[in-house]
């Protein structure tokens, strides 16, 4: 392993979610998650307490896990101060928060000790309009994506227990090159270079949907509209 820093986490909190109606007229979300309590089960679909309201965008075996950083917290606090009071573990509808790991010292296909479990980073977070109304600001997917600050997935490799407290440690390294944050703004780059774009595509340790994205991005002359998911239009 090398490139980028080999890092360790400690697990601050885990967090469930269940189905709501929380918008007027609008899709039901998940994405209010509650802080849980002791041990949780973690199997492919991730926690077994999780729910997710849109199976076609949120969840599934390549979305089984969102990991947040909680060192962002104080970033976020100074790009909204008016909204400083929301930004804590959790507020981002995320599965996991800690120290220690963010988009900077990990990579594609990183895999990590989970508790008992074995987890793979596969692709990053991809925000959408239920983020702004979550947090009530009307341009956060858009800053989301923007920063790169966005979390990432994990495939889970073995399922296991995991509870708050519990170091996370890096088990494997495969694509050293490729740090989240790099990854991260490859895929919202519309000028991403074609070699780059074409050689992501090919990568099996991708989620199956990012390298169909990164397939569409290596034709010339594609240009990909973000407006419905970033807006909600």
């Amino acid at each position: 392993m090398s490139g980028v820093s080999e890092p360790c986490g400690k697990i601050l909190s885990l967090f469930t979610g269940k189905v709501e109606s929380l918008w007027p007229g609008k899709a039901a979300s998940a994405i209010n998650k509650q802080l849980a309590d002791g041990s949780l089960d973690l199997e492919e679909h991730g926690f077994v307490d999780d729910r997710q309201a849109d199976l076609k965008v949120h969840g599934g075996p390549e979305k089984a896990v969102h990991h947040y950083a909680s060192e962002h917290m104080e970033f976020w606090r100074g790009m909204f101060p008016d909204h400083g009071s929301r930004f804590v573990p959790g507020c981002f509808g995320e599965n996991v928060s800690t120290t220690g790991l963010d988009e900077d010292n990990l990579c594609l296909g990183d895999i990590l000790s989970f508790g008992t479990a074995r987890v793979q980073v596969c692709q990053g977070r991809q925000p959408c309009w239920k983020l702004n109304e979550h947090t009530g600001i009307a341009e956060m997917a858009a800053t989301f994506q923007k920063t790169a600050r966005t979390g990432w997935y994990y495939r889970v490799l073995e399922n296991g227990i995991v509870a708050a407290g519990g170091d996370m440690k890096l088990l494997d390294r495969s694509h050293p090159q490729w740090s989240l944050k790099r990854l991260i703004k490859a895929r919202f780059d519309p000028n991403l270079a074609v070699e780059d774009a074409l050689g992501l595509s090919r990568l099996s340790d991708l989620s199956a949907s990012w390298r169909r994205a990164f397939g569409k991005k290596s034709q010339s002359g594609f240009r990909e509209n973000t407006d419905a998911r970033l807006l909600g239009a």
